[in-house]
């Protein structure tokens, strides 16, 4: 007696209750599914771009928002800070490295940060083709903006203000492409990098500019104007968005992290402290998620047992019969264990499915507001145990009706019959 194919008949037979079993395991495992793949891939990101850099300095503002814009490249900078301030920290023994980023412009929706060698030599960055910037102007474009925007070394174009593609263009300035760097799985992949110089260059040219129509609208004071103007366009390119800072003794650098808040106009902020609290505020809802999602896979396991018990009492006469010719009851219990089974291996394969394709949608829109993108493919531990879970509940919901099998009075049963 083919047990498998007994199993799979009856299932056949009852196709919307055998649906909706399958649709409740599938959805229970497809909700987690995707919030282990989620949390774990934000996870890897987070920790990737964060390694190595112990405080970011910056405008007084939200501390997250300063981490969220320095490092992951997703959020807009709380303002700009003194360069020569910023400098002062680089003197201090206890700070072994100092990254200065500029912000502020992008291309077709790209990032353009200035900085120096050390934030490529920080990724530990390679080159596909080109080299490393030697002046201001030049510029290194990282593999997922290259692909992306088809450029290629000896390539230029004009950056605009801002983050989207409706600021305004630069056009008295280009930048000029002279290397593509190779994949690194971070935040690199995705930003423009070139000399601060190149900032205060574009920054310079557009205060110019405006400086100079303004002179046109008020002739009388244009030599007062151009002087003020000069003066505050120098101690303007003179500032920086924030400064990536690594000590030498992290814990004696959190003494130094509070002096900074308390005595500058600049203000500290902690990558670990600051991501942490953002995954506490994300975990209270994750945590809800995952508790529906339980709920879901409990309420498909009652819907098999349900289903198996009713069947067992519709084909009661079925099971007698199959006793009467030779069936032993203990295979007729594992007939019906394995209808739970099936249930549970097609509803966990199906919630997988469906897990992978709400990431692939989730890694579209994420990389279409922020340029991050998801690994939709790989493959968890923790789905390993979660299909031992699903198969552990579709079996003890099948377990408890068939258990029914060892009551049936065989002559009774079929005599009624």
């Amino acid at each position: 007696m083919n047990l498998l194919k007994i199993s799979w008949s009856n299932l056949k037979d009852k196709p919307l209750t055998s649906f909706l079993s399958i649709l409740l395991m599938a959805l229970g495992i497809a909700i987690i599914s995707l919030l282990l793949l989620a949390g774990k891939q934000l996870e890897e990101k987070f920790t990737r771009n964060v390694a190595g850099i112990d405080m970011v300095v910056g405008a007084k503002g939200s501390p997250l928002q300063l981490i969220l814009a320095s490092i992951y490249q997703i959020d807009a900078p709380t303002g700009n800070i003194s360069l020569d301030e910023a400098n002062r920290l680089t003197r201090n023994p206890l700070v072994k490295s100092a990254i200065p980023l500029s912000m502020g412009d992008s291309y077709q929706g790209y990032r353009i940060v200035g900085t120096n060698e050390k934030y490529l030599q920080h990724f530990e960055a390679e080159y596909e083709a080109g080299k490393v910037f030697s002046g201001a102007m030049e510029m290194v474009v990282g593999s997922k903006v290259a692909k992306n925007l088809e450029l290629k070394v000896g390539d230029s174009f004009a950056s605009q203000h801002g983050y989207d593609q409706e600021g305004d263009v630069h056009e008295e300035k280009k930048f000029k492409v002279v290397g593509i760097l190779k994949n690194t799985n971070s935040v690199l992949d995705q930003l423009m990098v070139t000399p601060l110089e190149s900032v205060w260059a574009v920054h310079d040219s557009h205060h110019e500019e405006e400086a100079g129509k303004g002179a046109n609208a008020l002739k009388l004071l244009e030599e007062e104007t151009s002087m003020d103007e000069e003066h505050h366009h120098e101690e303007e390119a003179k500032e920086i968005t924030s400064m990536l800072i690594k000590f030498r003794n992290p814990a004696m650098g959190m003494m130094m992290a509070r002096s900074i808040n308390q005595n500058t106009t600049m203000q500290t902020a902690s990558p670990a402290i600051e991501i942490n609290r953002l995954f506490a505020l994300m975990g209270f809802g994750i945590d809800t998620l995952k508790i529906i999602a339980l709920v879901i896979i409990i309420v498909s396991g009652l819907s098999v047992f349900v289903s198996l018990y009713n069947s067992l009492k519709e084909r009661k006469y079925e099971m007698a019969l199959m006793l009467s010719m030779g069936a032993s009851r203990t295979k007729l219990f594992f007939l019906l264990l394995l209808e739970g089974l099936i249930i549970s291996i097609i509803g966990f394969g199906f919630g997988v499915a469906l897990s992978r394709l709400g990431l692939w949608l989730m890694s579209k829109n994420v990389e279409q507001n922020f340029h991050y993108d998801f690994n939709v493919l790989s493959l968890l531990t923790e789905e390993f145990w979660l299909l031992l879970g699903a198969l552990f509940i579709g079996l003890l919901a099948a377990a408890i009706p068939s258990l029914g099998i060892y009551k049936i009075d065989i002559s009774r049963t079929l005599a009624d019959e």
